[in-house]
């Protein structure tokens, strides 16, 4: 614990909200609007808070709890790791990621590529290392990425591909621009991997020919019945890997702008958002909040849990016009990332006062 009560000055910027401010610093919300009881309930941008950096216990670096890093201001990203994964490894910011790594906004994430970590970040390990983790680190060989030829197969999806190799949709795309529009059957991936799943696969496919040429290939997402209020579920067999992605895929997003009918980074509105990223792993939602809300199951809030999305009626509306994702849940809040009209792409929490009053529904689209 600090010894004595010291605060930070923030400047609000654009697209900001405690809950996004309170993140940025690891502090709860509560203790920034204590810290400023004379602040409005909606910030104005430019405005300074006052943000305590006593609000939570500080972990000292000892042998125990920190990671051993060559250059502590680098990181070597890895295979699915997102934005929003290595944020919250080193306690910073998305924002501050992508200024210190402005090669991201274009190009995005890749496997063993060195990202820059602002200075003001230290990265604490869930177990403890030995002395025998460091020499591993230090000394284990960096493998060469090969390449392999991949044929699609009839019904097969880029999701399934992907999962193959251990990478994203996002990045098999990179390397294949060709098949952003579709997915050809016949057609033959350049896949980048490392070794080691070159290997698997090589050694695979002899075994998949014979296979194939026995069995139809088996999609890997299946509709399930539609209920008596005629909505879809999608099924999936390892649907907590799916959505620990789809939550990453959105949360890359983060400060892209608001822009009407948007579905890129471009711009986003609210349900191109979700259009976009459940886009990304073949899974086609409704272009509308409204005809969104509609497909899956919807439950309670108490039920909630990461990948649902969340509806609201704002601005008086009689019916769902606003829709966003599901990321964190805890007792009694729900965090969401959502295209918002005045902030673009952020994280909200039905705390809020705005959002609790507005508050419609969850669904659930994936099981």
């Amino acid at each position: 614990m600090f010894s004595q009560e010291n605060f930070t000055k923030h400047t609000v910027s654009k697209g900001e909200n405690i809950t996004v401010i309170a993140k940025k610093y690891g502090v709860k919300p509560k203790a920034i609007i204590e810290a400023n009881p004379n602040s409005p309930k909606i910030l104005k941008l430019h405005s300074v808070l006052l943000i305590p950096t006593t609000q939570q216990t500080v972990l000292t670096p000892t042998r125990e709890n920190v990671i051993p890093v060559v250059n502590p201001s680098t990181h070597e990203v890895l295979a699915k790791e997102t934005l929003w994964g290595i944020s919250k490894k080193y306690k910073v910011a998305v924002d501050d990621l992508k200024k210190a790594n402005p090669i991201i906004e274009t190009e995005g994430l890749k496997p063993g590529q060195q990202i820059n970590i602002p200075s003001n970040a230290v990265v604490i390990s869930d177990k403890p290392t030995t002395y025998a983790d460091d020499l591993k680190t230090k000394i284990e060989p960096q493998t060469e990425d090969v390449e392999v030829s991949r044929e699609v197969l009839p019904k097969e999806t880029k999701y399934k591909i992907a999962k193959e190799f251990g990478m994203t949709v996002a990045e098999l795309e990179k390397q294949n621009p060709e098949i952003k529009a579709k997915l050809p059957v016949g057609y033959i991936l350049k896949i980048k991997t490392s070794k080691e799943k070159a290997d698997v696969f090589n050694a695979s496919k002899p075994a998949e020919e014979i296979k194939n040429t026995l069995n139809k290939p088996v999609e890997i997402a299946q509709t399930a019945e539609k209920n008596s209020d005629s909505t879809t579920i999608y099924k999936f067999s390892n649907s907590s890997e799916l959505i620990e992605q789809l939550v990453g895929q959105a949360t890359d997003n983060i400060g892209v702008r608001y822009r009407s009918g948007g579905t890129s980074k471009a711009g986003f509105d609210c349900s191109g958002l979700m259009c976009s990223t459940f886009g990304n792993f073949d899974i086609k939602l409704p272009r509308t909040s409204i005809e969104q809300s509609r497909i899956g199951l919807k439950i309670e809030p108490e039920q909630a849990q990461k990948g649902d999305l969340i509806f609201f009626k704002t601005n008086g509306r009689r019916q769902i016009n606003h829709v966003g994702m599901v990321i964190e849940v805890l007792e009694d809040e729900i965090k969401f990332v959502h295209a918002s009209t005045h902030g673009g792409v952020i994280i909200s929490s039905t705390k809020e006062g705005y959002y609790q009053r507005n508050f419609s529904q969850v669904n659930r689209v994936l099981q």
